[in-house]
């Protein structure tokens, strides 16, 4: 994993609080500005970035899309005090797979740099509830049920998907194995049309099927 941020204190404690929780994931490099992190990238080809906004010669969007483009298969993580609705757009544009306040504690961020290297979507709860609240349209119950091409185990999977928990526990609460929670989270997207966690939310919210009750 490479670290993004332009102070160096909040990276080394990043580093070291990762390195209290989870020993397995390894920071091969630190990059100040998103210039230096776009080179890093390419040199250590890191499978995670945990990425600012704000920094020097090149903010965290830019440099976010940058590497999106030459590198699509690198996760990128955000880590901000920005809660702005257009900041989360714009990153989520850029290809970011995941949106984190820096109030998060150590086992959540680690969970959460996991989540996004096994291809998963991540929302801070705050981010969450703001950006996915504007996409709520009110439907009929008919309409609803008309239009709702999920199973019911799908739609209960894309509840607690909507509430930010992991494969993982998902596959615990529901007593599944991982491979089966993956698989239906595959049928839900290609049934959609979308390709990650997010999306599906907000199809959901859109039409209906998810309320704001649902999300963390």
């Amino acid at each position: 994993m490479l670290i993004a941020d332009d102070h160096p204190m909040f990276r080394s404690g990043v580093r070291d609080r990762l390195a209290e929780v989870d020993q397995e994931i390894e920071v091969v490099g630190e990059a100040e500005d998103g210039q230096q992190a776009l080179e890093l990238v390419e040199r250590l080809e890191p499978h995670v970035v945990l990425m600012d906004i704000a920094m020097p010669h090149m903010n965290g969007i830019e440099a976010t899309r940058r590497i999106k483009e030459k590198q699509p298969d690198v996760s990128i993580l955000i880590l901000t005090v920005y809660d702005d609705e257009q900041y989360v757009f714009a990153l989520l544009e850029a290809g970011a797979a995941g949106y984190l306040l820096k109030t998060v504690g150590g086992l959540e961020l680690a969970e959460a740099i996991r989540q996004v290297h096994e291809g998963e979507s991540v929302l801070s709860p705050p981010v969450a509830r703001k950006v996915l609240g504007r996409f709520v349209t009110p439907t009929s119950h008919a309409a609803q049920k008309a239009s709702d091409p999920l199973s019911e185990r799908e739609r209960e999977i894309l509840k607690l998907a909507a509430r930010g928990i992991g494969n993982k526990d998902i596959a615990e609460e529901l007593t599944l194995s991982i491979r089966t929670v993956q698989n239906h989270l595959s049928r839900i997207f290609d049934k959609l049309g979308v390709a990650s966690r997010t999306e599906a939310v907000v199809y959901g919210l859109r039409h209906g099927w998810l309320r704001l009750d649902d999300l963390p």
